[in-house]
């Protein structure tokens, strides 16, 4: 009998674990072209599993072709499968709950307390939308989302950020990330030019360079995007757009000041181009009001992102677009062609959750939390480094970023820091034009508890001392 080993306390199907044998066997050769198989019979009675089990097996193997029948002989592996430097391979292990070690303080940025997402009130938001419906919300739905959603964030959106909007200029999607790739898909092709604030992410480099745009840099200071830094009308192609992230700059986390708006918007109608707003966790600012949106002051030519990652959980993935009127019905056909749309259901939900007034309460209590998160971080930073530390950024958002007097966080620095257990995040990696920002890293607090936080800050201190 060959031997066939079968594991019964692994979530893997039996019928699963016998097919993967066999198939692994045939492609590495251990079983020419013409060798017989035992029968199901035969293989049920040795292994001590249902003869049913069996015979799935082997349908599934004869319906990939590995193995074919003849009449009154059995099972034989058929001809011209063996697979040169096939490796011998395992079913991969399922995902554990973590991809981390337990002991690993990870300071990323841009994740909100998971802890706190109101697991049951968003539960029975969602189970009373499965039930109250339309039967259109469970077929193919408009590309652009919901009229019931964009009705409601177009006055959530006035009344919180100064957005400026019809429903009809809103097109949701599966978060921020699509959002951008749809502005690239649009707007950029091989000849096109983006400004765009230096430090950035690397995310957002990446989809606008992917069109074979080109990237022209603006220096960021303490103000926001250097106006000063914007290439003259008259010199050379016009930039299709400038993208900034006015109200938290990620990652320097400063705030673009109203002379500056004002002048980026005037740039923008000289040079004939738009403004593309990320304003991607505005809501959380602890010593003043939110900022209002640059596309308040000019609707026709900002396209304004939002996101609620930060806001609920990067689980949803719901994301939205306000764009110019001259631009709607070229999103919807982009739209269309990248996913058809936006999960529906989830929708309804959450202009539910917005409307019945559960959002602005949440992000209230946040707030509070996030608050106390920052400010213990601040005291942690300082107590341990005392004036060897500069925080940089607003009091907002979900990270700092923190400059440390004569330190380089080279590779082997951070390899040193992740060997102590704490993952924390260079500027520099998000810098266009290097060399400006190696003292610095991005440290995120939203979904690290205050005594992480002490913790993550007190290996820090031991590493960066020697």
């Amino acid at each position: 009998m060959l031997w066939v080993p079968i594991d019964r306390d692994k979530p893997i199907p039996l019928t699963r674990q016998i097919y993967t044998e066999f198939r692994d066997k045939i492609l590495r050769g251990d079983w020419a072209a013409g060798f017989k198989l035992p029968s199901t019979r035969k293989m049920a009675q040795e292994l001590r599993i249902s003869r049913n089990v069996a015979i799935e097996a082997y349908d599934q193997l004869f319906a990939e072709g590995y193995i074919e029948s003849r009449q009154g002989s059995g099972y034989f592996v058929a001809a011209g499968i063996y697979l040169e430097q096939f490796a011998r391979g395992q079913e991969r292990p399922l995902p554990s709950a973590g991809d981390q070690p337990e002991h690993l303080i990870d300071f990323r940025s841009g994740v909100p307390a998971l802890e706190q997402f109101p697991r049951s009130l968003w539960g029975k938001t969602v189970q009373q939308v499965c039930h109250d419906a339309p039967l259109s919300a469970f077929g193919y739905n408009r590309p652009e989302g919901r009229a019931e959603l964009r009705d409601v964030l177009s006055r959530y959106l006035y009344r919180t950020r100064g957005v400026q909007c019809t429903p009809e200029q809103i097109v949701m999607t599966s978060g921020a990330t699509q959002a951008l790739t749809l502005i690239a898909k649009v707007l950029l092709n091989r000849e096109s030019c983006v400004l765009i604030e230096d430090p950035i992410t690397q995310d957002i480099q990446s989809i606008f360079t992917s069109t074979g745009a080109r990237l022209c840099p603006v220096p960021v200071d303490e103000y926001g995007m250097n106006m000063h830094s914007l290439p003259s009308p008259l010199a050379g192609s016009r930039p299709r757009f400038a993208f900034v992230t006015p109200s938290h700059q990620f990652p320097l986390g400063t705030t673009l000041t109203i002379q500056r708006r004002i002048q980026l918007i005037q740039y923008a109608r000289s040079v004939d181009c738009y403004i593309v707003e990320d304003d991607y966790d505005s809501e959380f600012r602890y010593e003043s009001p939110p900022i209002s949106s640059i596309q308040g002051l000019a609707p026709e030519r900002v396209i304004y992102i939002g996101s609620f990652s930060k806001i609920l959980s990067p689980g949803l993935r719901l994301g939205y677009l306000v764009l110019p009127e001259t631009l709607v019905e070229r999103y919807h056909k982009a739209k269309w062609l990248s996913d058809l749309h936006t999960p529906s259901l989830e929708q309804l939900a959450l202009g539910r959750f917005i409307e019945e007034g559960h959002l602005e309460k949440y992000i209230s209590k946040m707030k509070k939390l996030y608050k106390k998160r920052r400010q213990c971080l601040i005291e942690a930073l300082r107590r341990t480094f005392a004036d060897r530390a500069t925080i940089w950024g607003e009091a907002a958002g979900l990270h700092i970023v923190a400059a440390f007097d004569g330190i380089s966080f080279t590779p082997d620095v951070l390899t040193a820091l992740e060997a102590a257990g704490v993952r924390v995040y260079p500027v520099e990696e998000h810098a266009i034009g290097k060399g400006r920002h190696e003292d610095k890293i991005v440290i995120g607090y939203g979904n690290v508890s205050e005594d992480g936080i002490e913790e993550g800050v007190r290996r820090m201190g031991i590493v960066l001392s020697r």
